[in-house]
């Protein structure tokens, strides 16, 4: 008689849902407060370094196999484009930049993740949908802009960490593209804790290289900024990454990826619930449109690997299954 094996039950994967949602969507918020009395790349490099050595020290304890050299150099590259590249010119430019503004820029990733992934990955030709969605994408990229009061020199946001972070989904689509192609540990928890300690030692070392350390007052660090750093490391890079992980092991990808257009939204609110950052008829109308762009090409991007592929997608979450993969949809900020 054949014995079937239960799925997970709903309460687990709305609770992991609600990580992914909530956690991500507030990670933002916590880099704009972690930034108000800590340098920025001291708080990346506190983030990344924390949470991969504890992840590592976890693994090896369960008796994960320690990666060979080539996997711990192919690691701390792909880690240098997410953590320092990605994550890291995010948290520089939140220190000017209003946290539901940032959020907004690096939703833009998939956008230019499709981009990329046919123009140097060898990936489809965008369909007519996914070229609107991204017209629709870059048009509320200059709605946030607003072109003609940036070279009026009227427009309230700095534009230097406004070029930061439209560089930081760049850096984060590349890295996980190429990740694609080298060697890295086939376990997923162990890529990331090499990868998150390879972006924390860059970020170490842009921290004494810019002197952070003497150009702060120390003695001023607030407690909500102290909290802020370890919800990072824990909360943003240790169950929220565990929850999606695990999601995608049991969820279609469709439905893990709606994060990525839900976070965004839920960072414009916390931001003017309690940080008071203003949400201007901007603001709104790039959110609507940068929503709905992601929508187009996410959706775009599951109809296509469903109608591609029958058999069920592949229990590592590390291996894409079509296009894009499964984690290069993670978001810079997260």
């Amino acid at each position: 008689m054949e014995h079937k094996t239960s799925g997970p039950s709903t309460v687990r994967i709305l609770v992991a849902f609600a990580a992914i949602y909530l956690i991500w969507g507030t990670t933002y918020l916590s880099m704009r407060i972690a930034v108000e009395t800590i340098p920025p790349f001291t708080v990346g490099a506190s983030r990344f370094l924390l949470a991969g050595g504890l992840t590592l020290l976890f693994l090896r304890l369960r008796g994960v196999p320690n990666p060979s050299l080539k996997q711990w150099r192919n690691s701390a590259i792909i880690g240098c484009l997410l953590m320092v590249g990605g994550n890291g010119l995010v948290m520089w430019a939140v220190q000017k930049i209003p946290s539901g503004i940032a959020a907004l820029v690096v939703a833009t990733m998939p956008l230019w993740m499709t981009l990329f992934d046919w123009l140097f990955y060898h990936g489809p030709r965008p369909t007519m949908k996914t070229v609107v969605g991204m017209g629709l994408g870059f048009t509320g990229i200059v709605f946030l802009l607003r072109p003609d009061q940036v070279f009026a020199g009227q427009n309230s946001l700095h534009l230097p960490s406004m070029i930061a972070l439209f560089l930081a989904p760049i850096f984060w689509s590349i890295g996980s593209l190429q990740s694609r192609r080298i060697d890295l540990p086939s376990n997923v928890f162990m890529a990331t804790a090499l990868e998150s300690l390879g972006g924390g030692m860059v970020l170490m070392f842009l921290c004494l290289g810019m002197n952070e350390p003497a150009r702060y007052d120390f003695n001023a660090i607030s407690f909500r900024s102290i909290v802020a750093t370890f919800y990072l490391a824990v909360f943003g890079s240790l169950l929220a990454l565990t929850a999606y992980s695990w999601l995608l092991k049991h969820v279609s990808v469709a439905r893990v990826s709606t994060y990525t257009f839900i976070n965004p939204v839920i960072a414009v609110i916390l931001g003017w619930l309690i940080l008071a950052e203003e949400v201007t008829w901007q603001t709104t109308v790039a959110v609507l449109l940068i929503v709905l762009a992601v929508v187009l090409i996410i959706t775009k991007q599951q109809t296509v690997r469903l109608s591609a592929e029958s058999e069920p997608p592949n229990s590592n979450p590390m291996i894409g299954q079509g296009p894009v993969k499964e984690e290069d949809l993670v978001e810079a900020g997260a």
